[in-house]
């Protein structure tokens, strides 16, 4: 989704302030007292989580107003300006959010490339966590993308300080949902284990054979679960 017009202008003005003052990439264009602005800065970081973000924005000045503003608080960020190769920037990762325009084309308004996109990337990943870039009058089609599993959406032009505290619960939302898999998983193994001993009496070595392990693997897999 482009912006023209006043609209690049504001983005340009916004990060010429952000040059002469570090202050403002956490805040709205308008000054902040001491006191504020440590405070915002605190709970911005204490919300960050040190998460690793995917970018994708075909709109320059908007691609790099968000990786400005996210950086400080990411492990890594990542951009591309088309979704043409996202499925391969998504098998470089793991992310643990991808911030997603929702047009590529300029002067589209359909929504299709980015819905297109949301759809690939839960497809690649169902852990990982969409959050949406719309502007105003695309609020109908965000919440259709709710609908098809996105987890936020911001709207253009955004406060830097709710870019980074929905970024943040995204990558929450990412941690938490790969912290289940994970328990499922190791629950399923334990119960393969259990069942491939009983089935030999115990005999570690038919057990290792039927799972395709050595004794080693399976010793280590059965102290882990405490077998």
């Amino acid at each position: 989704m482009r912006l023209s017009g006043n609209g690049h202008s504001r983005w340009r003005n916004l990060e010429r302030r952000r040059n002469r003052d570090p202050a403002t990439a956490l805040a709205n264009p308008r000054k902040l007292c001491a006191c504020e602005f440590t405070s915002r800065t605190r709970r911005l970081s204490s919300m960050s989580g040190r998460a690793t973000i995917l970018i994708a924005e075909d709109d320059a000045d908007v691609l790099r107003a968000a990786r400005i503003a996210l950086a400080p608080h990411a492990e890594r960020v990542e951009t591309i300006s088309t979704v043409d190769g996202l499925s391969q920037i998504l098998a470089s990762g793991p992310f643990d959010v991808v911030l997603l325009d929702m047009n590529f084309v300029s002067g589209e308004r359909s929504g299709g490339d980015g819905l297109n996109a949301l759809a690939r990337t839960l497809a690649f990943d169902p852990c990982l966590a969409v959050v949406l870039m719309t502007a105003y009058g695309g609020v109908a089609l965000a919440v259709e993308a709710l609908k098809r599993g996105a987890a936020d959406f911001v709207l253009k032009p955004w406060r830097n300080d709710k870019l980074i505290a929905a970024v943040a619960a995204a990558a929450n939302i990412t941690r938490s949902r790969r912290e289940k898999e994970t328990r499922h998983l190791d629950a399923v193994e334990r119960s393969v284990i259990e069942r491939a001993l009983a089935r030999h009496q115990g005999n570690i070595s038919l057990a290792a054979s039927e799972l395709g392990l050595s004794r080693p693997a399976l010793y280590r897999r059965m102290a882990k679960h405490g077998l």
